[in-house]
């Protein structure tokens, strides 16, 4: 039977038996024919203080006390990464930063206003360490900030 409504998901039917569908090419375009497909990489990034990091790697998660007392894990932006180190970490040796991508935590992210204004990244979640696609160590800048990594945007 095959059903004409819509709204219904047809399951385990081919294209071909679906009403007004039209079969896949067997082959697919190439070179200007070609259909864009753009796949979603949002990046969201946690820094940790020497202590911290002891912690996480002990647990395998994070836990800070500002994430315990605000009741959700803190995370930056690209762009909100550099102005959280000045405010934040001056003057910290070994401070890490963990690289995660939004659409591979399996976990949903909440945009929340927050300093200034701007949409932060929380997570009311656990914030496992093996899940960062990458982990730098930060060096100090002649201000005594920790410095984003070079290949940050790579």
């Amino acid at each position: 039977m095959v059903v004409n409504d819509p709204q219904i998901p047809i399951i385990g039917m081919k294209s071909h038996q679906i009403r007004g569908a039209k079969p896949l090419p067997l082959q697919p375009k190439r070179g200007e024919d070609a259909d864009m497909v753009m796949l979603q990489r949002t990046r969201v990034y946690k820094i940790l203080s020497a202590q911290d990091w002891a912690v996480a790697e002990q647990l395998g998660y994070t836990k800070t006390a500002l994430d315990d007392g605000d009741g959700y894990v803190h995370l930056s932006t690209r762009e909100q990464v550099h102005e959280t180190l000045r405010l934040h970490y001056p003057g910290q040796q070994q401070v890490r930063l963990l690289e995660y991508i939004v659409e591979e935590m399996g976990q949903p992210i909440r945009w929340e206003e927050s300093r200034g204004g701007q949409l932060f990244p929380h997570l009311y979640s656990t914030l496992q360490i093996n899940g960062a696609k990458r982990v730098w160590t930060l060096q100090l800048d002649t201000d005594g900030v920790p410095e984003l990594p070079a290949d940050i945007d790579q």
